[in-house]
């Protein structure tokens, strides 16, 4: 029988070559709210230049580097091997899910089929990585939402890839139409959670805002009723649900 008290056992298989060093501090502080990182590994080519970065990381993180050589160009072991040891950890039972960082679809599939196991899939990534992983995850976390360490002043001044509160509104009030309150209130963790089921990349942070609570206000889009100590209730402003409504197409 498990042990629920136990943390739940994550194992985070790291794209070496489509992941920057800089995220890891933020990468494993984001990965222990949800669990223990008992297995960390990393895949690549540590033989080239470009991946040199990694080295004082993987000692002070200990992950693991799995070295795969690039003997044949246009063939990318460093994917296979992640997939095939994922697929080995999977059958072992030991774990509740896994954490994939990387921004390549071709980690969709390996996705896909763990979860059709019943293991949990976090996927961390940049905010170019294509939908298809992105929604293939239970929860994909944009990287660039991660504190970084920087080497160089350079990396320091990347720009701020942060949207306006405002571009959430609409993600927002179709999560909450969704969730067909008689009065239009609905409670803000229920409110999470759809949130999560419809958009698996959805994170307050990529709108510069670390609570839920707090994107909420900041849109002045919606009402807000936190009235004898309750959890907070939030609905639509008569004007945003008015403006939502008028864009959706009229059924004949």
């Amino acid at each position: 029988m498990a042990d629920d008290s136990r943390s739940r056992r994550f194992a985070v298989l790291i794209d070496a070559d489509n992941t920057s060093p800089r995220i890891a501090p933020g990468l494993f502080e984001e990965i222990a709210k949800f669990g223990e990182a008992s297995v960390r590994r990393i895949y690549g080519d540590f033989s080239s230049p470009r991946l040199k970065s990694w080295a004082e990381i993987l000692q002070k993180y200990a992950i693991d580097p799995y070295q795969q050589f690039a003997y044949t160009a246009g063939k990318n072991a460093s994917d296979i091997a992640l997939v095939i040891d994922a697929m080995d950890l999977l059958h072992s039972g030991r774990f509740d899910g896994f954490c994939l960082v990387s921004s390549d679809s071709d980690f969709t599939r390996l996705a896909s089929r763990l979860r059709e196991e019943g293991a949990d899939v976090y996927g961390f990534g940049t905010q170019k990585t294509p939908e298809s992983f992105r929604q293939a995850c239970r929860r994909f976390i944009y990287t660039e939402n991660l504190p970084e360490t920087s080497s160089s002043p350079e990396e320091a001044s990347s720009p701020n890839t942060r949207q306006p509160p405002s571009a959430a509104i609409p993600i927002l009030t179709k999560a909450m139409a969704e969730m067909e309150a008689d009065d239009g209130w609905v409670p803000l963790g229920a409110l999470g959670n759809r949130l999560a089921n419809i958009a698996s990349d959805f994170d307050p942070r990529t709108y510069g805002n670390r609570k839920l609570s707090d994107l909420v206000r900041k849109t002045g889009a919606f009402e807000i009723d936190q009235s004898d100590g309750r959890e907070m209730r939030v609905r639509p402003k008569a004007a945003t649900a008015d403006s939502v409504a008028s864009k959706r197409p009229s059924r004949q």
